[in-house]
């Protein structure tokens, strides 16, 4: 099959903002804006193609992902300490903490399934091997630790059955899929999706388009892929920044392609390599993307 290439020239800088480690990009279908983070910063942001607006909330801590909320404005956070609430005035709730006695670890990458529970992982701040988990906030708040042993909790979203969870834990250079009871929230017959070969750089956010193909940022590979259903390569998006850290799907009719990057850990020269590296870009790959699901607790 003959992979589609997306070069540089095709991808425009929408946000010039150069974020040390922009991350968890997530259209609001009903606000028609878009909701990322700069994990490091503690910084939740709220742009608005329509005008260009970007506003920053502070969330006073790392955070990693954000969920919309299924009755009401605001989001729920995956933070340093756990699960959080943004209210829209900028006030920052506590919801459920998550590994308090590992104050060296982080919550990374989240997403929502049709059920309306966030699913989110941690990773240790170090990034030391092995440190981390993937956890399910259900709606009345409870939480349900999935998965042990983890190193950088990553990527996440289901096909659109909901039979197939995707996930990534970022050192191991692999896309894993397992069977999902969506019924019960439950996920077993663990198995490889995909590998990304060495030199390619890091397996980091994902997302599954309305085609069901998976789009996976790669971190220091300077790309994203898109991958079919059966685990071939389609489509590759080329990025004027190495670190690419995920996407989604926005704009009226989802067929905008919003990316985030980070200059996290690039040498100075590197940096002087690239210019736009923590900047918001933006394509046109000509397939279209989900609604995201909301949190319902």
């Amino acid at each position: 099959m003959a992979v589609l290439e997306i070069g540089t020239d095709e991808v425009e800088v929408v946000l010039d903002i150069r974020a040390e480690l922009g991350e968890g990009p997530l259209w609001d279908a009903r606000e028609q804006v878009l909701w990322w983070v700069d994990i490091l910063a503690g910084h939740v942001h709220r742009f608005d193609p329509a005008t260009g607006q970007d506003r920053v909330f502070e969330a006073g801590q790392y955070v990693g992902a954000v969920a919309l909320r299924a009755d009401r404005p605001g989001l729920v956070l995956a933070a340093h300490e756990g699960f959080i609430v943004l209210e829209p005035d900028g006030q920052v709730k506590p919801f459920v903490t998550v590994e308090l006695e590992l104050p060296g670890n982080r919550m990374n990458d989240g997403y929502c399934d049709e059920r309306g529970r966030f699913w989110a992982g941690t990773m240790a701040i170090s990034e030391g091997a092995g440190a981390g988990s993937l956890y399910r906030l259900d709606p009345g708040g409870e939480v349900t630790k999935m998965l042990g042993g983890v190193s950088i909790s990553n990527g996440i979203d289901w096909s659109g059955d909901g039979r197939t969870m995707y996930y990534i834990d970022t050192p191991t250079h692999l896309v894993e899929a397992f069977d999902c009871d969506m019924d019960a929230g439950i996920i077993g017959n663990r198995r490889t999706f995909a590998t990304i070969p060495d030199g390619m750089g890091g397996p980091d956010g994902m997302i599954v388009d309305a085609d069901d193909c998976l789009w996976v940022g790669l971190f220091g590979g300077s790309q994203l892929r898109r991958y079919t259903p059966d685990g071939e390569v389609e489509r590759i998006v080329h990025l004027p920044a190495a670190n690419v850290t995920k996407c989604a799907f926005g704009g009226p009719a989802l067929e905008d392609l919003f990316i985030t990057t980070a200059w996290h850990n690039a040498t100075p020269e590197q940096r002087e390599r690239e210019p736009h590296a923590g900047s918001l870009f933006r394509c046109r790959p000509g397939v279209r993307g989900r609604e995201a699901h909301r949190y319902r607790g």
